[in-house]
């Protein structure tokens, strides 16, 4: 879609169809469109509108009925943030006495909305003049906020008293224009020297003004985030979303982070402070207790294992694969239980005799610090194609030797 109709879309005419269509349906788009046409309306503002109804349908998982009056590229909606984690971000500026935010990298606006939703002045800026002029269609219900074309690198930040309760927040674009994964989507990029702002433009920014946030990937490396900041990675229903890095008056908890979100659950955020050290390997196999800890993803990515073995007096089942083995049964918000049915060396031959004598007949496989195939292990074991009895196996390492683990959620 052109600037020219887009216009076209958000004004008049346009509008009024784009705001009159039912809810979308799969499969009905060619008769829809057809009585559309045969209505007057042309063709390429109709395959607009038809393609605003269907993103906004898609939008309906990450901003709940809002979608309905946003407007949205299907870039823009894969990148956008999810309502509930923009949330937090503006939250970090309101308590952390800011007024005006620049957003610099905006996409489709879904932080600048949540900002300007807590009475933030938003200035925001993106690259790409279609993606501004969205935003600035977004931010429609907050005068005192805009949305224009602008490169984040060009942005001169205020000095003196003008930077007094003025912040920064910025998206780089982790993706290569043009070029395609296998689901047709834009190309992602996972070295933070890839990114667009660059890492040093960030750092420039956040020196001119100290209250800036980022969102960056989870696969952000540990050992890049400056002295003084926060690095937090925050997960949604177990999948890590983004690590956002804070300086300044933003920071909460210097150091390492993780905020787990969810449907229907309070904000759980652990931090290093919340671990006696590092987390310690298992000594052995035999040594494994009767309860294993898986932690939260954004747990993991965050390098806060120590936290589980702590508040369990358990070991990591082997440096860097993330359970945690424990003797001791206990309540641990960041991490899933299961209790262990069986532990053994990993071999196909054992695992599948052991699953036939308990009558195990649907599995699931987890798999976590090996190179294990799960979906030829699976052929293997050869199980019955239907039952009724079901078993949890986690296909892992100890003193870097594989070992199968048959466990029970608990």
């Amino acid at each position: 879609m052109d600037l020219a109709l887009l216009r076209r879309l958000t004004s008049g005419e346009g509008w009024g169809l784009l705001q009159s269509l039912p809810p979308y349906e799969p499969g009905s788009e060619l008769r829809l469109q057809q009585r559309l046409r045969d209505a007057g309306f042309e063709a390429d503002l109709v395959a607009a509108a038809l393609s605003q109804s269907q993103l906004r349908a898609r939008a309906q998982a990450k901003f709940g009925p809002f979608a309905q009056g946003m407007l949205f590229t299907p870039d823009g909606l894969e990148q956008a943030t999810r309502l509930e984690v923009a949330a937090q971000h503006a939250n970090r500026f309101r308590t952390g006495g800011i007024h005006t935010v620049y957003d610099l990298g905006c996409g489709i606006g879904a932080d600048a909305m949540a900002m300007a939703g807590l009475d933030l002045r938003v200035r925001a800026l993106d690259a790409d003049e279609v993606t501004a002029a969205i935003a600035a269609a977004n931010l429609r219900h907050w005068p005192e906020s805009t949305a224009r074309q602008g490169r984040a690198e060009d942005f001169v930040p205020p000095a003196g008293e003008g930077a007094r309760g003025v912040g920064a927040w910025l998206d780089p674009a982790r993706r290569t224009p043009g070029v395609a994964d296998i689901t047709g989507r834009t190309k992602r990029v996972f070295r933070l020297s890839a990114i667009s702002p660059s890492w040093e433009t960030l750092q420039q920014v956040a020196r001119a003004l100290p209250a800036t946030g980022a969102k960056l990937s989870p696969a952000f490396p540990h050992a890049a985030l400056p002295d003084g900041c926060e690095a937090q990675w925050t997960s949604y229903d177990g999948e890590v979303l983004e690590c956002a890095v804070w300086w300044g008056p933003l920071v909460r908890t210097p150091g390492r982070t993780a905020a787990l979100l969810g449907r229907g659950r309070a904000p759980l955020v652990v931090t290093e402070r919340d671990m006696e050290g590092p987390a310690p390997s298992a000594p052995s196999l035999a040594s494994l207790g009767p309860w294993l800890y898986e932690p939260d993803r954004a747990v993991l990515r965050a390098g806060l294992v120590g936290v589980v073995t702590s508040a369990t007096d358990g070991h990591e089942l082997d440096s860097g694969v993330g359970y945690v083995s424990a003797q001791r049964l206990a309540d641990v918000p960041c991490a899933r239980r299961y209790a262990v049915v069986e532990a053994m060396p990993f071999n196909v031959k054992a695992l599948r005799g052991w699953l036939r004598d308990h009558g195990v007949d649907r599995l699931t496989i987890k798999k976590r610090g090996v190179s294990v195939d799960a979906d030829q292990l699976r052929r293997q074991l050869r199980l019955p194609p239907k039952g009724h009895t079901e078993a949890v196996v986690v296909i892992s390492r100890v003193r870097s030797q594989q070992v199968a683990l048959v466990v029970q959620p608990a």
